[in-house]
C-alpha cells in the first residue's frame, strides 16, 4: 500500500482555531506573577483540542478508504487517525514492512494480511515464492500484545508462527486462514490449547499437513467461547468423541463446517448437540463405512427441522443424493446454499431448490446442466450471487452449462450482483441480455474454458457481449473476460469501465493497443492479471502513468522482454518489478512471468533464486 500525506510544516499544522473553546482540556494550572498568585485556566493547545474532537469522530468511521482519506488532510489528522485505527488491512504483505506498520498503527487489534498473487490458485505462482507470515507475527508479538484477530490469505504459515501467535497475545480471539500452506495439525493444536478466549478458528481452502496429532482434542474440555469452527479443508480424520465434546461445550457456536471424514450419522449427533447453528457444513453427507440405520433419513430430517436458526448450508462433499431430501425442512429459511462439491443432476437439484425462495447466495457444479439453472431462475428471485463451477476443468472438457442457463438466470434473477460462470460455449446475445436484465451487477466473471472460443452460434468474437456488460452495468468493479476477444472488447472496457478495480484476462486480445485502452481508460484499476495473451513491451510501457496507483500487475505467458521490464524499473524506481523464471530452457531475454507492485520498502529480502528483482 503506497502511503501519501499532505506535507505541512509544524507551524502550519498548528494554525487551527476552534473559536477560543476552553472545555475538554487537561484542567487548570497555577500561574505565578510578581504581585500575587492566582489560579487560572489557560487556553488549551488548539492542536490538542482538535485531536480530541477528531478521535471521537473517528470512532464512527469504519471504512478503511474513508480513514485513508482522513489521514491525508494534514499531519495532525494523520497522527490521530493512526492512533485510533484498530483494524489494519495490508493487501500485499510486501507493500510495507511490519516495523513501519507497527510504528504507525500502535493500537491495532485486527490484522488482515494478504500474500501471493491470486493466480497462485491456478498453480501459476511457484512453490516457495514467499509471502511468509513469520516476520509479521514476530514483530507484532513484541510490539502489540493487544492483537485479537488475524485474517491471512495466500500466506506461507509455519507451525512456529502459530505457536508464537498462541503464546504472545493473551486476549486473542479470531484466526481465519484462507488459501495458505506450510502448517500442520501441530500448529492448530497450539492455537486450540493456548488461546483460551478463541471465538473463531476458520480454515478455508488451506493445505494442512498431518502430524498425526489430534488437534481437536486440544481445546479445553471444560468449555470454550467458540462461535465459528471451519475445517472442511483439513483432509485428515479427527477424533469424533473430542469433536462431539467440543460442540457440546461450546454454547455460543453458530458456524460449524466439517470435513469429509464426518459421516451422516455423526452429523446427526452433532446437530442434536448444537441446534443453535446458523451456518453448517455437512461433511461428506454419506454414511461412509457405517451400515445404514433404519429410519436414518427420517431422523436426520427431524433434526434439521429443529435447527430453527439455520440459514446457510454447505459441504456435501461425498453426497449420496438419496439423502438430499433430508434438508427440505430448512430450505425455506436458507439464504446461502453451497453445492459446489455435490455431484448432482438437474432432477436432484429441483427437489431442493424449489423450496429455496429466500436464497441470496448459491454455488453449484455444472452437473446440474442448463435445466438445473432454469429451476434456480424460476424460484430464487432474491438471488444476489451465483457461482457455477465445472465438473471437468480441462480446456477441452465436456461442458454441461451454456448460454441457455445464463440467459435463464438473467431473466429470472434480476437482483443479481455477482456471477462466476464456467462454460465451454457462450453467445453474445446471452451476455447482452444479462447486461440488460441485471444492470446492478458489480462482479461479472465469465470463464469460457476453451481457448479463443467465439460466439458458438454466429462465430463472431465475444466483443459485443463484454462491451454490453461494461456499458450497461454501471456499478461494475470486477470483470473477468475470456473467449475469442479482439482489441475492440478492450476498447469498450477502457471507454465504459470507469469503476472497474479488478480485471482478469485470459487468452484474449490482438495487439498491444488492447492493454493500452484499459490502462489509459480505467482510472480506478487496482488489480490487473493477464495470462496467455499477446501483449508485449509497448503494452507494458503504456501504463507508466498508472502503476503507482495500482496494487499489482501480473502477466504470464505474454510477449514481454527483459529489456522492456528493465525500462519500467528504471522509470519507476518505487515500483517493485519481479521477473519469475521457473521454466527450464526459457530464453534469457523472454519473461515468462512478471509481477509488479508498489512498495514503501523497495525490494524484498526473502526472494528465492528463481525470482529476479530489476
Amino acid at each position: 500500500m503506497r502511503e501519501e500525506k499532505t506535507e505541512m510544516s509544524e507551524d502550519e499544522d498548528r494554525t487551527v482555531d476552534l473559536g477560543g473553546a476552553t472545555s475538554g482540556g487537561g484542567g487548570g494550572v497555577f500561574h505565578e506573577t510578581s504581585s500575587n498568585k492566582t489560579m487560572s485556566c489557560p487556553l488549551p493547545c488548539p492542536d490538542q483540542v482538535l485531536e480530541n474532537v477528531l478521535e471521537n469522530v473517528l470512532l464512527f468511521l469504519t471504512s478503511r478508504r474513508d480513514r485513508n482519506s482522513v489521514s491525508l488532510v494534514c499531519k495532525s489528522w494523520y497522527r490521530t487517525e493512526a492512533q485510533t485505527r484498530s483494524e489494519l488491512f495490508i493487501g500485499n504483505c510486501y507493500a510495507v514492512s511490519p516495523a513501519r506498520a507497527i510504528e504507525r498503527f500502535q493500537k491495532v487489534r485486527s490484522l488482515v494480511l494478504k500474500g501471493k498473487p491470486r493466480f497462485a490458485d491456478f498453480s501459476l505462482v511457484p512453490i516457495n515464492w514467499g509471502a511468509h507470515f513469520s516476520p509479521w507475527v514476530t514483530a507484532m508479538s513484541s510490539a502489540n500484545p493487544l492483537l485479537e484477530k488475524v485474517y491471512l490469505k495466500r500466506m506461507s504459515v509455519t507451525d512456529e508462527d502459530l505457536d508464537l501467535l498462541a503464546n504472545s497475545f493473551p486476549g486473542f480471539k479470531e484466526l481465519v486462514i484462507v488459501c495458505c500452506d506450510g502448517f500442520s495439525t501441530s500448529g492448530l493444536a497450539a492455537v486450540a490449547s493456548k488461546c483460551r478466549q478463541l471465538r473463531v478458528l476458520d480454515l478455508i481452502d488451506d493445505d494442512v499437513m498431518d502430524d498425526e496429532l489430534d488437534w481437536i482434542s486440544c481445546f479445553p474440555e471444560t468449555g470454550t467461547c467458540l462461535e465459528s469452527l471451519i475445517f472442511d479443508c483439513v483432509d485428515w480424520p479427527v477424533s469424533f468423541e473430542a469433536l462431539e465434546r467440543l460442540v457440546a461445550t461450546s454454547p455460543s457456536l453458530r458456524r460449524l463446517k466439517l470435513n469429509r471424514h464426518v459421516s451422516l450419522g455423526q452429523l446427526h449427533r452433532l446437530m442434536v448437540r448444537a441446534p443453535q447453528l446458523t451456518h453448517l457444513g455437512t461433511g461428506s453427507f454419506s454414511l461412509l463405512e457405517q451400515p445404514a440405520q433404519e429410519g436414518q433419513d427420517a431422523n436426520l430430517s427431524q433434526v434439521f427441522a429443529k435447527c430453527k436458526s439455520l440459514i446457510s448450508l454447505s459441504g456435501f462433499s461425498e453426497i449420496v443424493p438419496d439423502y438430499l431430501p433430508t434438508i427440505h425442512p430448512v430450505c425455506a429459511k436458507l439464504t446461502s446454499l453451497n453445492l459446489s462439491y455435490a455431484s448432482i443432476n438437474a432432477e436432484q437439484l429441483k427437489s431442493v431448490i424449489c423450496h429455496c425462495h429466500r436464497l441470496q447466495t448459491f454455488w453449484v457444479l455444472d452437473s446440474v446442466c442448463d435445466e438445473g439453472l432454469q429451476a434456480v431462475a424460476a424460484t430464487c428471485k432474491e438471488l444476489l450471487e451465483l457461482r457455477v463451477f465445472p465438473m471437468d476443468a480441462r480446456e477441452d472438457g465436456e461442458g454441461f452449462v451454456s448460454e441457455v442457463g445464463l440467459l435463464a438466470i438473467s431473466q429470472g434473477c434480476r437482483k443479481l450482483r455477482s456471477i462466476l460462470y464456467f462454460c465451454q460455449q457462450m453467445t453474445n446475445a446471452a451476455v447482452v441480455a444479462m447486461s440488460k436484465n441485471c444492470p446492478d451487477l458489480v462482479v461479472f466473471r465469465l470463464c469460457i474454458m476453451g481457448r479463443h472460443r467465439p460466439d458458438h452460434v454466429t462465430k463472431e468474437p465475444m466483443d459485443e457481449g463484454f462491451g454490453a456488460i461494461v456499458m450497461n452495468c454501471k456499478k461494475l468493479t470486477r470483470l473477468a473476460i475470456s473467449g475469442l476477444l479482439t482489441d475492440m472488447a478492450f476498447n469498450y472496457i477502457g471507454k465504459y469501465g470507469k469503476l472497474v478495480r479488478t480485471l482478469s484476462v485470459a487468452f484474449a486480445g490482438n495487439t498491444d493497443m488492447a492493454l493500452r485502452y484499459v490502462l489509459e481508460g480505467c482510472p480506478k484499476l487496482q488489480k490487473l492479471e493477464i495470462r496467455d495473451s499477446p501483449f508485449g513491451d509497448s503494452a507494458l510501457l503504456s501504463g507508466l502513468h498508472h502503476y503507482y496507483n495500482m496494487r499489482f500487475l501480473w502477466m504470464s505467458s505474454c510477449k514481454l522482454s527483459l529489456q522492456g521490464c528493465k525500462e519500467v524499473a528504471r522509470r519507476m524506481p518505487h515500483l517493485v518489478v519481479e521477473v519469475i523464471r521457473d521454466v527450464e530452457g526459457a530464453s534469457e531475454d523472454a519473461v515468462e512471468k512478471l509481477y509488479m507492485y508498489r512498495s514503501l520498502e523497495g525490494f524484498r529480502r526473502d526472494k528465492p533464486e528463481f525470482v529476479t528483482i530489476l
